[in-house]
């Protein structure tokens, strides 16, 4: 009974004093911990302060009570800002969810044993370390690489050669040769049975798929690394087409993701050319364009916004887009209007057969994609040859929006001054609209800007020279090269534009696609200085300034009142932002901090060296007292300083 209560009594005191043990600790840090960590600190102090009192001894114990409950404070504030620093916040957790991970972990080791052969097998593990031959050898052994590359994405599965895909339009990044290889990429994936198929439709549609569909085709008409489509009839009698995820596509994507961005930081750790294209912002760009793409509901969403922002066009627009049944649309399917008609990369013989003219579709589809972007700020993003199609009445057709890229209003603006800044070949106006483009910074040397852009105009665009893709890695190189940064929408554009160039030349062989985009920005600009376009403009923006119009009369004469008066004066708030205010507080209280923490601890060494004062046990005196507890005071306060700088250097950008 008696050992019943003790552990009563010992309990309920034990949990108060861990919990007042571990919450001082943090307070003291300026830290938010779990409970295993502070259940951790608390017992930890608990402990420590235990062993102090023993050393103490009984006698001195009642003397310096008030030295060892500081004592065990800053045990435990020592140990929370080890802990911290030693496991950061959040590994805890993921040690005890460690368990539940054990499977996934030995999946990725596998995979990456698996990537590893690949690698090695097809002669990358000397890239991946990062060597290379400089001198006349380069050129050979960047094919030989670049094939290398190929083979491997096309090896290691779906995920790898969407991102081979997605590169191979980055003549940006890429030497030629990488580019050149890249485009061949091909991976053909088996489909899957119907029985996974019907699975997937049963499990969006919430009932038995024959409840929507009259007829559907079980053999499909494509399969993807991430879907597969098939042709189907509704109940209602439209002819559709039907596009269901591959049940196991999301968790294989994710797989392959979490280890590409291991690799990617590996990469842009070790190599030189990893840091050179940045290796991690690239993965983070695709992991999201694959997560679009696993969202069959984005992808509606997108067409229904490219569809808006082109609906003013009429019912005989040269390009057709497929309608969106979006009643049946969820995650994982997605249901289209079918349209009938062939793949333009099979197209060929079918052109001439009836007699359609190639130059004009390839400029009525050049200016359906341009006026997307110049004038809606929506568009497709990844128009290759596989996504458009010659339809049976002659036009052309488009599809899979799972990839849309968005440009706001400046940038449209800045992109039409860009394209009228080629067209007049002047470099003056080619900088300038360059600079509304980029991200740019404060010391760029605009004048040499202008030269190095009336260099690259006089190489690519004088009169007998066709603009290709080396056009764009140029001009890419250049803004790399002057310090300048291009946006991702900027860079989705280009993008689209190198990938469109793709199909315009399989259409056309020799389509100048720079030249046809340089005559739709001047077309576009004549129609916006149209007596009655401008009329328009111009009623718009004194609209938006009769507001401040009709205040200005006032203030303007109360600032010729003032100076009239001599009462006019100019008034300026330092500090005014709150973030900066918030730093100026928090660099004086650690300049504080560190001053009491600094005088603090001199002062209690002067004390527990004097034998003055009052004696308060054997040969304890009152100032040694007072000296022992400013010195573990002065403890805290310094490990409380040296946590905050180490701590603000782990929070800094790029860390």
């Amino acid at each position: 009974m008696e050992l019943t209560l003790y552990l009563f009594i010992a309990a309920i005191t034990l949990v108060p004093t861990v919990a007042v043990l571990a919450v001082g600790a943090r307070r003291l840090l300026g830290l938010r911990i779990g409970t295993v960590r502070a259940a951790l600190t608390g017992l930890v102090a608990m402990g420590a302060g235990a062993l102090i009192g023993a050393a103490m001894g009984e006698a001195r114990r009642g003397a310096l009570v008030s030295v060892h409950i500081g004592l065990t404070v800053l045990v435990a504030v020592v140990f929370l800002a080890l802990s911290h620093a030693l496991v950061p916040a959040g590994s805890l957790s993921g040690v005890v969810r460690w368990p539940q991970a054990l499977r996934g972990r030995v999946a990725r080791a596998r995979r990456y044993t698996e990537l590893s052969r690949i690698a090695i097998r097809h002669g990358l593990g000397g890239a991946l370390r990062g060597r290379g031959r400089g001198g006349p050898e380069a050129v050979a052994e960047r094919k030989q690489l670049a094939a290398g590359v190929r083979l491997a994405l096309e090896e290691a599965g779906a995920t790898f050669v969407k991102l081979g895909q997605m590169l191979s339009t980055r003549c940006d990044l890429l030497p030629g040769e990488f580019v050149e290889e890249l485009t061949k990429l091909q991976h053909q994936v088996p489909a899957d049975p119907w029985t996974d198929v019907e699975r997937v439709l049963t499990e969006e549609l919430g009932t038995d798929p024959a409840v929507f569909f009259a007829e559907f085709d079980r053999e499909p008409l494509a399969a993807g690394s991430i879907a597969q489509v098939h042709r189907a009839r509704l109940t209602t009698g439209e002819e559709v087409v039907v596009k269901v995820q591959r049940p196991g596509a999301r968790s294989v994507v994710d797989r392959d993701v979490d280890i590409l961005f291991r690799m990617s930081r590996k990469i842009e750790e070790h190599t030189a050319w990893g840091r050179d294209f940045g290796a991690v912002d690239l993965a983070v760009g695709f992991a999201n364009s694959l997560a679009e793409e696993l969202d069959f509901r984005i992808e509606a969403r997108n067409m229904a916004t490219v569809r808006a922002a082109t609906e003013r066009r009429d019912a005989a627009s040269p390009v057709r887009m497929p309608h969106v049944h979006e009643e049946l649309c969820t995650r994982r399917v997605l249901v289209l209007d079918w349209l009938a008609g062939v793949p333009l990369n099979a197209a060929g013989t079918l052109i001439e057969e009836r007699g359609l003219d190639r130059t004009a579709m390839a400029r009525q589809l050049l200016e359906w994609i341009l006026e997307q972007i110049l004038v809606g700020g929506v568009f497709h993003a990844d128009p290759h040859p596989g996504n458009i199609m010659l339809l049976e009445d002659g036009r052309l057709g488009l599809l899979d929006f799972g990839s849309v890229g968005r440009i706001d209003r400046v940038l449209r603006a800045a992109l039409r001054n860009l394209l009228l800044a080629v067209h007049h070949n002047n470099p003056v106006a080619l900088s300038d609209a360059l600079l509304e483009l980029v991200d740019r910074r404060e010391d760029i040397d605009e004048i040499r800007l202008e030269r190095a852009l009336g260099r690259f105009m006089a190489r690519h665009l004088t009169p007998g020279v066709r603009p290709d893709r080396k056009m764009f890695a140029d001009l890419f190189l250049l803004v790399a090269r002057h310090g300048l940064t291009m946006p991702p929408e900027i860079a989705a554009t280009f993008r689209a534009l190198a990938t469109l160039e793709g199909a315009m030349e399989q259409m056309v062989p020799g389509f100048d696609i720079v030249a046809e985009a340089r005559a739709f920005a001047a077309g576009h600009l004549e129609r916006e200085l149209s007596p009655g376009s401008i009329g328009q403009v111009i009623a718009e923006e004194a609209m938006a300034l009769a507001p401040m119009l009709r205040r200005l009369p006032r203030r303007v004469e109360r600032i010729t009142d003032a100076l009239e008066h001599g009462r006019l004066g100019v008034q300026v708030r330092l500090l005014a932002d709150e973030r900066d205010r918030r730093f100026v507080r928090s660099l004086v209280h650690e300049t504080l901090l560190t001053f009491l923490g600094g005088i603090t601890g001199l002062i209690a060494v002067l004390l527990l060296g004097t034998d003055h004062g009052p004696v308060l046990h054997d040969s304890l005196t009152l100032l040694q007292l007072i000296g022992y507890n400013l010195l573990v005071l002065s403890c805290v306060v310094v490990t409380r300083v040296v946590f905050g700088i180490f701590h603000a250097q782990r929070r800094l950008p790029g860390r």
